[in-house]
């Protein structure tokens, strides 16, 4: 019974890491990045590369990259968030594993 229930809670895991590495689009880097313009956000906006890296490794890279960057935030994919637009705040959406698994954007 408990090998059962040992393979079943790998199973749930491994699934839900899988779908959150699948459930981001590609458009919606770009559309973001023209939004941000128009608030007149300064330095790099966006940090396709860190896809994949764990979240305070990348946390520190932006911090880098930025130095405008003053909140970086980490959740869980799928967590809700405002949806106001701040030029100083990152949200790092990560999986169980603690990769990144959306593209980071200022706002």
């Amino acid at each position: 019974m408990e090998s059962k229930c040992a393979h079943i809670i790998v199973f749930f895991l491994l699934a839900t890491s899988f779908e959150t590495l699948m459930a981001q689009k590609e458009s919606d880097g770009p559309e973001v990045i023209e939004l941000l313009k128009e608030f007149e956000c300064k330095g790099k906006l966006s940090w396709p590369e860190l896809i994949g890296v764990p979240t305070k490794l990348a946390k520190g890279i932006i911090e880098k990259q930025n130095s405008l960057i003053s909140n970086v935030h980490i959740l869980l994919n799928g967590s809700p968030v405002t949806l106001d637009i701040r030029c100083d705040r990152v949200r790092l959406f990560d999986n169980i594993l603690g990769a990144v698994v959306q593209i980071p954007v200022v706002g």
